[in-house]
């Protein structure tokens, strides 16, 4: 695996690649990678001649409030794992490389961001889509991997490639789930014992909500309430928002038809975890995407 720092030598690379024809598939992260990285970068390998990783924390899609120095980093870590994956690339850059002088010039992402976990973060869907913008046209890859847990992160990646043409496969990874049904996340380990046996109910109530929707129920606020009592009544944990858009679009629905996306978040003690399903809902049946 090689290690690249500078934005020049991987665009070089990259163009090397390029003229022998070899596709390119793309992970972007920001490091201190876990089982859903790890997921993605197996089906980057099985679909690709050759995987590029990227590692960079990126300081535009923090807040005021969250702390750009303590985002946890362990780059040997990191290194060793990519490595076991079959990486052939590691991009690794630093901030002063990213980011040498002052941006005249930074992505406003218009829509999709003012609802979900976007709602309580303004700007940070800005920061991502400036930073991915710079990334794509950095390693130029073939198709680039995304997981669906970070649901609307994903519609977002989805409206940048399509609105700025960049010739790019958006390859949407399914949730990576524990044996009872929980996302897995490195925030798990913050839930006390009790709240990890209760924390399966968040995707019991998503599962009850599609057998729902099978049944024939359209309506949202029915399958909004299911889901939250579901939750308050079998866990200690307080329920942030249970909401059901349009997708990608996060637009809101009058009645359920198309694809769909139930999303919520829940907190605990020390740790509020989000969960999703995305849906093609018809007339009569409703199946998960």
């Amino acid at each position: 695996m090689r290690v690249i720092t500078k934005i020049h030598e991987m665009q070089t690379e990259i163009k090397n690649l390029k003229s022998q024809s070899k596709t390119i598939g793309f992970v972007p992260t920001m490091g201190f990678l876990h089982e859903g990285h790890l997921t993605l970068l197996k089906k980057a390998r099985q679909e690709n001649d050759l995987v590029v990783l990227s590692i960079f924390v990126n300081p535009l899609q923090f807040g005021p409030s969250e702390d750009f120095s303590t985002y946890p980093r362990d780059i040997n870590r990191d290194q060793s794992l990519a490595e076991c994956e079959g990486v052939d690339i590691l991009f690794y850059p630093g901030v002063e490389e990213m980011y040498p002088q002052p941006s005249s010039v930074r992505v406003i992402v218009q829509e999709r961001t003012d609802v979900l976990c976007g709602k309580s973060r303004p700007g940070h869907f800005d920061g991502v889509a400036t930073v991915l913008t710079k990334l794509f046209n950095i390693v130029m890859p073939t198709r680039a991997y995304f997981g669906k847990k970070d649901a609307q992160q994903v519609a977002v990646v989805e409206g940048l490639i399509s609105d700025f043409n960049f010739p790019i496969e958006l390859i949407p990874v399914d949730i990576v789930r524990e044996e009872d049904g929980l996302a897995k996340s490195s925030r798990n380990v913050n839930l006390l014992l009790e709240e990890r046996a209760q924390a399966s109910t968040i995707f019991k109530s998503l599962t009850a909500a599609k057998t729902e929707i099978g049944k024939g129920v359209r309506d949202p606020n029915s399958i909004k309430t299911l889901v939250t009592d579901i939750i308050t009544s079998q866990t200690n944990g307080e329920v942030d928002y249970v909401e059901i858009y349009s997708y990608p679009q996060l637009k809101p629905l009058e009645n359920l038809d198309g694809t769909c996306i139930i999303a919520l978040a829940v907190k605990f003690s020390k740790v509020r975890l989000i969960d999703n399903i995305i849906l093609e809902v018809g007339l009569e049946i409703g199946g998960e995407k």
